[in-house]
């Protein structure tokens, strides 16, 4: 007989504003927000729960989440601090049970089957060690599959008062799935978007539970092998493993521009920066990329986003760039304004490098070592000893 799966989900409640609040105990209880700021079209990373009660919250530009909040706090944002934090937290997952998958900096599934206790003893054996040893509110969500435990999660957090962090458990029992799921708007459900659901209201469906009673031939008729997801999670169905390779499934690079940016050398020149960037940050974690992609969001904030596969997996800047940039001249409408551009890649594969049929292998051997001094010289003396002539023409060459 197959053992019940214990699967656990935590997320660090407004992860960015606890450790402020850690750094400075005057911000605890205040209305803040981490992030850029208004008049250089900052977005809000994190805003705390007093923040929450005006509307204010993530991914928000912080000039709208002023006018909501006239008060707001903003603190700039400490990625070196908050990874430390995160580090910290996910270390004493691992001490747990050696099955966990971060799927962010605040954010983790556990796969804690092996343990004897029950789960929601695990749970607050958990909360109490990150809230004692690290001083950080967390929620946990648990189930018998990851879908469960993240809706527990999600849903638990929601009934708790806004005022404070919820710091908050909530369990699934086994067999409870279905009935757990049941009551919820179909929104809440993993996999169903805007245009889904309106077709799914259109066949008189508005509940989780009116998908479960329905027929899930009709729904996988409809829609696919997303119709048969659909009915499968509406009854609390999820089979997916807890994923423990933890390796990054991009990286990518953006920048806001304090003013919207029409002129092509100026924004290839950011483009650039940002490739060299990602590139970078792709050979300390030791990773080769087959997808290159852009990301371009225009004045009224409408957002377009292009993706290229490349023939050889890479970790050089040139090459990177050369994808974004043939990216960017195809998409790019001459003197459009752009308010964000970014670069990402993805599809990792194990690090190798294959010479093309064409290729000048002592060029590309003089390529490589030339890249790898010019990183040594950045880990010793920064990012900013030595730059691309090219940057010194932009206005943007020491924004990140």
């Amino acid at each position: 007989m197959t053992k019940e799966r214990k699967i656990l989900h935590l997320d660090l409640d407004a992860f960015f504003c606890a450790v402020e609040e850690q750094l400075n105990p005057a911000l605890k209880g205040k209305a803040i927000a981490v992030g850029g700021r208004p008049e250089h079209r900052g977005v809000v990373s994190s805003a705390s729960y007093p923040a929450r009660k005006f509307g204010v919250h993530s991914a928000m530009p912080m000039s709208q989440a002023l006018r909501l909040c006239p008060d707001l706090i903003i603190v700039p944002t400490n990625h070196e601090i908050y990874s430390q934090k995160s580090k910290e937290v996910m270390h004493i997952l691992w001490d747990t049970t050696p099955y966990v998958e971060q799927l962010s900096i605040d954010e983790a599934f556990m796969d804690v089957t092996i343990l004897p206790q029950d789960i929601e003893v695990i749970a607050k054996q958990l909360r109490t060690h990150i809230n004692q040893e690290l001083g950080l509110p967390c929620s946990l969500g648990g189930a018998t599959n990851k879908l469960m435990a993240k809706t527990a999660n999600t849903i638990g957090k929601d009934r708790q008062p806004k005022d404070n962090p919820p710091n908050t458990i909530t369990i699934v029992p086994p067999g409870k799935e279905a009935s757990f799921m049941s009551p919820l708007p179909i929104r809440e459900l993993w996999g169903v978007g805007p245009r889904t659901a309106e077709k799914l209201v259109q066949l008189g469906l508005h509940t989780v539970g009116d998908i479960a009673k329905w027929s899930d031939k009709d729904l996988s008729a409809r829609f696919g092998k997303l119709g048969e997801e659909i009915w499968q999670h509406a009854n609390g169905i999820d089979h997916r493993p807890v994923d423990t390779s933890r390796e990054a499934k991009s990286i990518s690079k953006e920048i806001t521009f304090t003013h919207d940016i029409q002129d092509s050398d100026e924004l290839r020149r950011v483009l650039r920066r940002l490739s060299d960037g990602v590139g970078r940050q792709t050979r300390k974690s030791e990773l080769f990329g087959t997808t290159v992609k852009l990301k371009l969001r225009w004045s009224d904030f409408s957002t377009l986003t292009r993706q290229l596969t490349l023939e050889n997996p890479t970790d050089r800047d040139d090459e990177i760039y050369q994808a974004a940039e043939k990216l960017f001249r195809t998409h790019w409408i001459h003197g459009r304004a752009v308010r964000l551009i970014g670069v990402g890649l993805s599809g990792f594969v194990e690090p190798f490098r294959q010479i093309g049929l064409w290729e000048d292998v002592a060029e590309s051997e003089r390529q490589e070592h030339l890249q790898s001094a010019l990183d040594d010289v950045k880990d010793r003396f920064g990012d900013k000893m030595i730059r691309r002539a090219s940057d010194l023409k932009s206005r943007y060459s020491d924004e990140d």
